[in-house]
Formats: C-alpha cells, structure tokens, sequence
C-alpha cells in the first residue's frame, strides 16, 4: 500500500501498558447478564477476527450504554510504525466517509480507536485482546490490540497491509451501520426472534460491513491511489480466512451453516469484492438481498 505520505488521524487513544481493571468482566458488557453459551460465542468471533463485542451487546440487550471513565489516551509515538500504519489507515477512512456523508448531506462522526495490550475497558465493558478487534457502539470506538496482527499472518495465513488495512476498515464499517441506524434496527429485530433469525440477522449486518469496508478501498484508492498491485488480492484472501465455514471446519472438522455469524468465505469474498468494484455503499444493502 502507498501511505507513506498519508495523513495521520487525530483521532488515535494509546492505552498500551495501562490497566484495564478485572471488575466487570464479561458481564459488565451492556450491563446485562450473559451465559456461558454467548461467552464462548464470543470467544469464537475472535477467529472471525471481528467485533465479539457485537455478539455480547445483543446478548445483553442493553437499554443505553453505561458510563465508562478512564484516562484518555495519548497520541502513539511517531516512530512507532505498525501504530502509524492503523492512524493513517483511520485517517483514510475519515476521508472517505467524510465525502460520502457530505454526498448525502449528512455529517460524519468520526470514531476513535483505542490501541491496547492485553485487555480493556469500554463502555461495553471489558474485554480480552484474545477476542480481537471489535467496535462498540456505546462510546462509538474502534479498539484493537496490535498484536492481533501477528495472529492475521500466522494463524490466518492472511499477510500483508491492506489484510491489516481490511480489519480496521470493516470495523468502522461496524460504526457506519450504527450512525445510519441500521445496528439498532438489527438488535431490535434480533430480541425478537430465535437463536437461528438472530445469527441469520447477525451474518448480514456483518457481510455489510464487509462491503463498506470494500466501498473505503474503491474511494481510497481512486482518490489518493493508495492500491499496489496484489493488495487486493490479499485483501480478499483476509476476508476468505475468516469465514464461518472455514474457521469451523479447522476448529472441529465439520460445518454448521445455522450457527453462522460473520458468512461463509465465499460470501465474506463477494460482499467486499462487491464494496471494492462499485464503491456504492448502496449496493451494500445485505438485508434486502435475496442471496447473500
């Protein structure tokens, strides 16, 4: 990828190093109670490589997200590069989305991410660095242990930027869908029906974060020609190792459509190649979609 003189975003909190606290734990997550069962659903989403925190709120079903104080962070070092890498790839998706919105003559609230190691709290509680990158809806903040990169490229076997570029892209997908409303909708919607509807309504919310994600790349690069040859490519193959089936299949050796909640690889694939090839975020519409 060409960022090398890509702006930095501001909007970047360093809580590397800093205590997360063990109150709370998983339960502090909406302020509601969760099972067992929709712990290690969470626990699972951590090899989707996205958003476990998604799994909890609707677990939890939370009125309003409760307060959270903490110090805020400060900006990453300069030299520190992988933290330069996420700011200028946040910076990016400002950019992008910032244009899109004012298209639509609306304004562009840009989230912050957090940077930390180990674990963290949020105003959906605390969470593990095990679970991996997520987006919480509650303080509309993107949080992600860098160490998960590691994990993309060894575990995943899914190398490159713009692979590490796609995880931060999806997950402000994930807050996209929650300033157009569409998070709400779907958590409504997901109280009132079965475990299957529910996880059926979780796939899609996903996939369309997918195909935000490919709508940032299609503006990014036409606008600041930010694309090499081969990152789409890597890009794609991050969004094929993460899906359902294949995480299922390399976990237990057998694969269970109904228990989907990101898609299946090919479907993970065609959502972002769909986001990357039209740069329409109205194409995007997984939930009118007769097949995903």
């Amino acid at each position: 990828m060409r960022l090398e003189d890509g702006r930095e975003s501001d909007n970047v909190e360093d809580r590397r190093g800093e205590s997360a606290g063990r109150g709370g734990g998983f339960g502090g997550f909406g302020g509601g109670s969760i099972g067992i069962g929709t712990v290690v659903l969470a626990l699972v989403a951590w090899y989707f490589g996205v958003d476990p925190s998604f799994i909890l709120n609707q677990a939890a079903a939370p009125a309003s997200a409760p307060a959270v104080s903490h110090s805020p962070g400060k900006p990453p070092p300069h030299e520190d590069r992988q933290a330069r890498f996420v700011s200028m790839i946040l910076a990016d998706t400002e950019d992008t989305w910032t244009a899109i919105f004012r298209e639509g003559r609306s304004h562009y609230e840009k989230p912050k991410l957090v940077l930390f190691t180990g674990a963290v709290r949020s105003a959906c509680g605390r969470a593990e660095s095990a679970m991996g990158p997520f987006y919480c809806p509650g303080d509309r903040k993107v949080y992600i242990d860098l160490a998960f990169y590691d994990d993309l490229q060894k575990r995943f076997h899914a190398p490159g930027e713009f692979a590490q570029a796609y995880v931060i892209a999806h997950e402000v997908g994930h807050h996209v869908q929650n300033l157009m409303g569409i998070s709400g909708k779907v958590a409504a919607a997901q109280q009132r029906t079965d475990k299957a509807g529910a996880n059926r309504l979780s796939v899609r919310l996903e996939l369309q974060a997918d195909c935000f994600a490919g709508v940032w790349a299609n503006h990014a690069d036409r606008a600041r020609h930010i694309l090499e040859s081969g990152d789409i490519e890597k890009g794609l193959a991050a969004a094929s190792a993460i899906g359902d089936d294949r995480l299922q299949k390399q976990a237990r050796g057998t694969v269970s459509p109904e228990s989907f909640t990101h898609g299946s690889s090919a479907q993970r694939v065609r959502w972002f190649r769909r986001g990357i090839d039209g740069g329409d975020f109205k194409q995007c519409d997984t939930f009118r979609a007769r097949q995903l």
